[in-house]
């Protein structure tokens, strides 16, 4: 049998690295399924995806001059989710319902004080911050102004 790029062929994890999961294939050849290529997560360690021993389906994704074969676990199981599905045509898919426009959002009534002590609170913070943005403001061009020199 012959490996051919993008052909899924199932295969047997015989090795497990930091970088990925070496897996040997049909006819004796191996390759490496690079960390990247294994889940469609994040993969910080290899072991929480694979095992020795464990029986994978994979894609190959290349195959260099050296005889060197990278493959994928992810895409694999991305085309065979696509196999699985059937396809729709447009005119099969059910066409959405268009829903009635939202009635306008209107604010609770307050209590005035409430909104005087929230008014006061703000301006209070207001005031606090432009003073500590200016502090700042102030060090960075004293530290600037040193460096010059």
């Amino acid at each position: 049998m012959d490996l051919e790029v993008g052909s899924i062929l199932d295969g047997k994890v015989t090795g497990i690295t930091k970088f990925g999961a070496f897996v040997a294939l049909p006819d004796r050849k191996s390759g490496l399924v690079h960390i990247s290529e294994i889940a469609n997560s994040f993969v910080s360690d290899v072991h929480d995806f694979v095992q020795m021993g464990q029986t994978v389906r994979v894609k190959v994704l290349s195959i260099g001059p050296d005889g060197k074969i990278n493959l994928s676990m992810k895409r694999a199981a991305e085309e065979a989710r696509s196999e699985s599905r059937p396809i729709q045509r447009t005119a099969d898919r059910p066409r959405p319902i268009p829903e009635p426009p939202a009635a306008p959002i209107q604010a609770p009534p307050t209590e005035s004080g409430k909104d005087q002590d929230f008014e006061a609170r703000l301006k209070k913070f207001m005031q606090e911050s432009d003073s500590r943005i200016a502090d700042n403001r102030r060090y960075a061009d004293h530290k600037q102004r040193n460096r010059r020199r």
